[in-house]
């Protein structure tokens, strides 16, 4: 040999197989020698398979110390764990040719980020409508690449077989098992898997809302297909840099859309919200950006602004050139400047808190650093936040870009600035002035956001009243089916049944208060479960994205944040991305990140190797008897030997062809039922388009009744088009789809009105207004109906069915009445601004008279006018 031989002490990782030893022999002999010294790639091994040795040298960065032990020269170690920024090195288990194609991993980057893309563009995917189309590409994407790996499956050469006939079977199953199911991280597709199995159940046992139990089952399938696609993502060769790639573009569109929006550059309708009410706003005005909706806007950039200050913080903590602390920056001030500008103060809340667990989790010389990529950023954003928030974010359009640019400009060279000031050396003055400049940039920021929000924290105490009566209501909605709850869309379809006070709210206001409406404490198990172990896999092995998943869950208990589709996706996407920086660690661990090597050939590897050897023919010697004492066994009695065989490969195809099927019909079914849904969207929407009571509209009102007959809306608008006996039984059939919808009592109401039966339409109103009683139009509504069935059934001669007509009717009126009064006197807050309608007071002295025992005078002017 050119070279002296070097001997190798090898830490291995948990246990080796037999097949390492040859490995190692192979590794050896293709390894290369220079300056007394030998430079050995593992990386490249795949469960004992070698290849060339063309790239068997570590890269740059790969050093010894002093110790002649092999140390990586890590870019950023937190809390004892290997950070890596981009993509690195996975375990060995996963670099095998079938899971290291390029055109995989580009096929999965690029669908798993239009999916986080869609979301954003689409209004968070809050609404059903927004929904359809994004489940129609996951799920026709997902079974396309489904198939291609189904016909991508192929049995083992002969040569490869194990000559046992009793294992092949065996084989076989195991290896298409873990094709589909031994993905690192695979297990996190059973948590949004068993949330669409309770709200399927809720749809087929029967819930609140059939339509809403089947749009959640949707969304939930989404959120589970979507999870599948980044947990294979995460196991693939530079699937973290595919997944901190769609982070920084999601990130990056939300903040720059909602950012120029203000700006007047970018058309964005509905993108800032504008009231003149001080408790909601106390500019005029909010930033929704493409989410349409501040609270949920801020607390996303929340999240994202987090995860780039610690990355940020990872940059600064070391000299580095001047363009790798701009570039580190630079998407700080902008981030922090759309949060202030949402003056979402549960947004606000949720970062200051994640922020400050972000300071606490990293050591002692890096927090520091933290606090220096805050300082700069924090308070230009904050004079870029009352610039124009004094505009009602609605500057001029070059006004309002100058001081983007401006306060853009000043984050990043005060960052600069502090940066040299800090890492100038041990004098003691530079980093004085940098800890004095960070102290009062803060104080600075603080002080010029709370006092542009003063007037609305004083003024907000009436929201925060109102979701407390919320949570109260909704705590005693779920005790009444605590277990499995209501099914899907619970507090949006009963709220007004039982609500304490005329508050407006569609949505709880609470993310486990909502699972727990609609799915019980099985659905908070789920998720609290998913949660809790996706966070102790952030913790330990990506500590930089624990912020901001902190900010999911602690603004999602306050606010209804968890009903955008999107808030999940980032969650399923951030718990990806940590899995990934898992394998990245665990694969350089088992790559050798720690080797000793000696100067001469040592003693200790020549007994290592013969050690090694000796078990693998104990091994082998192991394996041959028991494979001839199970053959002897079975030669004893050839009919269990053949009926085993049998039962064996019949067991492995139904498990084989039970798996492919189930997967199969959960993907198939999933694209079937959200085309259907789609169709019925869209028919609808042209429906509405047409004049009312055309041809033309019934055809479209058919064929979206066709496609989804569960929808309550598209069920009233045909009922509205159809003769009276079919629009009552009609609607009576969609009772059964949705037992809590007010409107389809009223309908049932009016029409029974309508056929002179008073007593039918007394109690369809009577449970109408049970479902929505501080509905001041449903109820003079109502009252109108009552007096035109009592005058059809004095007409027809049924006197005595008319005035019980009219004394229901004079019930109804006067407790309308009664409650009307009582939220005009009372203290409590009356957003659906219910009060006695103009009308209501004629129709109930019109129904006394009916209800009197005198012949009542039909006066047209008291009953020309319907509400």
């Amino acid at each position: 040999m050119k070279n002296r031989a070097i001997d190798k002490g090898v830490v291995r990782y948990k246990r080796g197989y037999a097949a390492n030893e040859k490995m190692m022999e192979q590794v050896l002999e293709q390894s290369h020698h220079a300056n007394d010294t030998e430079y050995v790639d593992n990386r490249d091994l795949c469960n004992g398979d070698i290849r060339g040795s063309r790239d068997s040298t570590y890269n740059r960065q790969d050093t010894f110390n002093n110790d002649d032990t092999y140390k990586k020269d890590e870019p950023y170690q937190l809390n004892g764990v290997i950070q890596n920024e981009g993509s690195g090195y996975f375990p060995q288990s996963l670099r095998c040719k079938r899971y290291s194609g390029s055109g995989w991993t580009v096929g999965l980057g690029i669908l798993s980020i239009v999916l986080l893309l869609a979301g954003c563009l689409s209004r968070g995917l809050y609404y059903s409508a927004d929904l359809y189309p994004v489940i129609l590409i996951a799920a026709g994407s997902t079974l396309i690449m489904f198939l291609l790996f189904l016909v991508g499956i192929r049995p083992q050469k002969t040569s490869e077989r194990i000559p046992m006939s009793l294992v092949q079977d065996r084989g076989r199953l195991e290896r298409i098992v873990e094709k589909i199911f031994r993905f690192p991280g695979m297990w996190r597709v059973l948590w949004p898997l068993g949330m669409m199995t309770c709200f399927g159940l809720h749809a087929w046992a029967g819930s609140v809302s059939k339509q809403g139990s089947m749009d959640e089952m949707l969304r939930w399938s989404l959120l589970a297909m979507f999870t599948l696609l980044t947990a294979i993502l995460a196991a693939r060769t530079n699937g973290a840099r595919w997944l901190a790639c769609g982070w920084q573009m999601a990130g990056g569109l939300l903040v720059l859309s909602g950012i120029l929006a203000v700006c007047g550059i970018l058309p964005l309708p509905f993108g800032v919200m504008r009231t003149a009410d001080p408790e909601i706003s106390s500019a005029g005005a909010r930033l929704g950006g493409l989410l349409q909706y501040p609270n949920a806007y801020g607390a996303v950039v929340g999240m994202y602004s987090l995860e780039r200050l610690t990355a940020a913080a990872r940059v600064l903590a070391r000299p580095v050139p001047a363009r790798r602390i701009i570039a580190a920056v630079l998407p700080l001030m902008p981030a922090q400047a759309a949060l202030l500008l949402s003056e979402s103060r549960g947004a606000w809340l949720a970062t200051g808190c994640a922020a400050v667990a972000a300071f606490a989790l990293q050591r002692r010389d890096a927090r520091l650093p933290l606090l220096l990529a805050t300082a700069a950023p924090l308070a230009c954003a904050a004079w870029l936040y009352r610039q124009l928030a004094a505009a009602q974010l609605a500057p001029a359009p070059v006004p309002g870009l100058l001081a983007l640019a401006g306060a853009w400009a000043a984050a990043l060279l005060g960052t600069l600035l502090l940066c040299r000031l800090w890492h100038s050396g041990a004098a003691k003055a530079p980093r004085t002035a940098a800890l004095t400049a960070i102290v009062l940039a803060g104080a600075a920021a603080a002080l010029m956001a709370v006092a542009s929000t003063a007037e609305r924290l004083a003024a907000g105490v009436g929201t925060g009243v109102s979701r407390l009566q919320m949570w109260r209501d909704a705590l005693q909605l779920w005790t009444e089916a605590a277990w499995l709850g209501h099914g899907g869309d619970t507090w949006r379809n009963m709220f007004r049944a039982i609500q304490s006070s005329p508050y407006v709210g569609g949505e709880v206001h609470n993310g486990l208060l909502d699972l727990a409406l609609d799915t019980g404490m099985i659905g908070i198990l789920l998720v609290a479960g998913w949660f809790l172990l996706t966070l102790r896999s952030i913790f330990h092995f990506a500590p930089q994205l624990f912020p901001s998943v902190l900010v999911f869950g602690l603004h999602g208990a306050m606010d209804f944040d968890w009903s955008f589709t999107l808030f999940w996706m980032l969650f399923i996407w951030l718990g990806a991305w940590a899995a990934a920086l898992k394998m990245e660690t665990e694969g350089v661990q088992r790559s050798g990140i720690t080797v000793k090597y000696t100067s001469s050939r040592s003693k200790s590897g020549s007994k290592l190797r013969s050690k090694s050897r000796s078990k693998s023919r104990s091994r082998s010697r192991f394996l041959f008897l028991r494979s001839l004492s199970i053959h002897t066994r079975l030669l004893y009695v050839p009919m269990w030997r053949s009926f085993f065989h049998i039962l064996q490969r019949v067991t492995a195809r139904l498990i084989r062809v039970s798996t492919v099927m189930i997967i199969l019909f959960w993907i198939g079914g999933t694209f079937w039922l959200t085309f259907r849904y789609a169709i019925a969207e869209v028919q609808y929407r042209q429906a509405m388009s047409e004049p009312d009571g055309t041809p033309a509209q019934k055809v479209h009102l058919m064929a979206a009744f066709q496609s989804n007959p569960n929808r309550p809306d598209i069920v009233i608008s045909l009922a509205r088009s159809l003769p009276g006996r079919e629009a009552e039984s009609l609607l009576l059939n969609s009772l059964s789809h949705s037992p809590m919808h007010p409107q389809i009592y009223i309908e049932l109401g009016r029409l029974a009105a309508q056929f002179g039966e008073g007593q039918q339409a007394g109690e369809y109103f009577e449970q109408a207004i049970a479902l929505n009683r501080y509905d001041g139009i449903g109820q003079s509504t109502a009252l109108y109906w009552m007096e035109q069935a009592a005058r059809r059934e004095w007409r027809a001669g049924f006197t005595d069915r008319a005035q019980q007509s009219a004394a229901a009717g004079v019930q109804m009126y006067e407790r309308y009445q009664l409650l009307a009064e009582e939220v005009e006197a009372g203290n409590v807050r009356n957003d659906r601004r219910f009060v006695l309608e103009e009308h209501a007071p004629g129709y109930g002295e019109n129904l006394r008279r009916l209800a009197s025992a005198f012949s009542p005078p039909f006066t047209q002017e008291l009953t020309k006018r319907s509400p």
